[in-house]
C-alpha cells in the first residue's frame, strides 16, 4: 500500500494538482484584493457612498443583513469576471486559438486521429 501511495504522490498529476493548489491560493488573494481595494471603492463612489453590508431587516428577535448577501453576491460576480478575464488574457499570451470554447483544445493524438479518419474516409469514397 505504501508503494502505491509514493506511486500516485510522485506521478506528474499529483505534483501539478499541488502546484495549481498554490498558484491559485496566491492568486486568489490577487483576485481578493483587487475587489476589496480597486473595484469595490469604485463600486462604493458609484453609488453615492452606499455600503451593502449596511442593508438588514429586523426579524423579531434578530437582524436579516441581506446586505452583506448582495455585498458577497456582487464579490462573486466580480472575482468571477476577473478570473475570466485573466485566463483569456493568458491564453493570449500563449497563442492559443480563443475562437474554441473556453478550455477546449485539441492534443496532438486527437489531431492524429481526426487526420487518420478523414484519410480512410477519403479513401472509402474513392471506392
Amino acid at each position: 500500500m505504501l508503494k502505491q501511495f509514493l506511486q500516485f504522490a510522485i506521478r506528474g498529476n499529483a505534483i501539478d494538482l499541488a502546484v495549481g493548489v498554490i498558484i491559485g491560493t496566491a492568486f486568489g488573494k490577487i483576485v481578493s484584493s483587487l475587489v476589496d481595494d480597486l473595484v469595490m471603492p469604485v463600486i462604493g463612489v458609484l453609488l453615492g457612498g452606499i455600503n451593502l453590508k449596511d442593508f438588514s431587516l429586523p426579524f423579531g428577535a434578530s437582524v436579516i443583513q441581506y446586505g452583506s448577501f448582495l455585498q458577497t453576491v456582487l464579490e462573486f460576480l466580480i472575482i468571477t469576471y476577473s478570473i475570466f478575464f485573466f485566463v483569456q488574457l493568458f491564453y493570449k499570451l500563449r497563442n492559443i486559438d480563443n475562437d474554441k470554447p473556453f478550455g477546449q483544445t485539441k492534443t496532438n493524438t486527437e489531431l492524429l486521429l481526426e487526420e487518420i479518419r478523414d484519410l480512410l474516409k477519403e479513401k472509402k469514397d474513392d471506392e
